[in-house]
């Protein structure tokens, strides 16, 4: 994995940093190479109870594609008649948006300064964002020329309503981080200065929680989102039966007629 994304485990929760701080997080390839790499692996690894995303610096989150890199690569293109270019949505962007809303366990986006283009759609990849109040968003495809992509097309209607949405995607602007809370895009604002440990805190109290809860939180409501009320019930029963028969479960009962914290085991 690049030093451009660092990678960590401990006591459950995974933390993935975009670390190209001089560059504002901005995606080269082998930055979106190792990100996706640790996306993934938080994903498929069962000792990760919660994710944390975050970014090295205090200017920028992640500015989405690196333009400079994308120019040579476009002129390229162009020589060679390839078009192998844009190939990187399907191969970067898609894998890391899918392993970060699918992923069976929370994930949390810490947003420490300007979320553009795929960084705005990482950030609305995860469950939860707590933004820096000097912090911002913008979804800058429309201003060079590109349709979206990062799972904007999809988390955005989602998060504000497709006509607001719209709006956002044809007319980009900076979104201050008041108002992404405002719209519900960021769930929590709190000072630049107490972000990380905000963030961390969070995160490591969802990875001692009730993992299989969690997970089937997320598939619900992902399933309640394109299916009926009749298919959704079923499914809500289906999962309800499944977290019913949890170790967790369990715990979490007995510490209650007890009086008691539970300590969660995760399965």
């Amino acid at each position: 994995m690049a030093d451009t994304v660092l990678y960590t485990v401990s006591d459950g929760l995974a933390t993935i940093t975009l670390n190209r701080p001089e560059a504002m997080n901005a995606l080269d390839i082998a930055t979106k190479v190792a990100l996706r790499e640790a996306a993934e692996s938080a994903a498929a690894d069962d000792a990760v109870r919660a994710v944390l995303l975050t970014a090295a610096g205090d200017r920028a989150f992640c500015v989405g594609q690196d333009l400079k890199e994308h120019v040579g690569l476009l002129n390229a293109d162009r020589e060679s008649g390839s078009g192998q270019t844009m190939s990187t949505v399907g191969e970067h962007y898609n894998p890391i948006v899918r392993a970060l809303a699918g992923a069976a366990k929370p994930v949390v986006a810490a947003v420490n300064g300007v979320a553009a283009g795929a960084g705005f759609g990482f950030a609305l990849a995860a469950d939860h964002r707590i933004v820096a109040d000097t912090a911002s968003f913008n979804t800058s495809f429309a201003g060079v020329a590109l349709s979206a992509d990062s799972g904007l097309s999809w988390t955005l209607p989602r998060a504000v309503g497709a006509s607001r949405a719209t709006d956002l995607l044809l007319f980009p602007r900076t979104l201050t981080a008041q108002e992404a809370a405002e719209l519900g895009i960021a769930h929590r604002v709190v000072p630049a200065a107490e972000l990380r440990a905000e963030a961390e805190k969070t995160a490591r109290k969802l990875a001692a929680g009730p993992t299989l809860a969690y997970a089937a939180i997320k598939e619900s409501v992902a399933f309640g989102l394109t299916h009926s009320l009749a298919q959704t019930l079923e499914k809500e029963d289906e999962l309800q039966t499944r977290a019913g028969q949890s170790e967790d479960h369990a715990i979490a009962v007995r510490a209650f007629v007890a009086k008691e914290k539970p300590v969660y085991l995760g399965r």
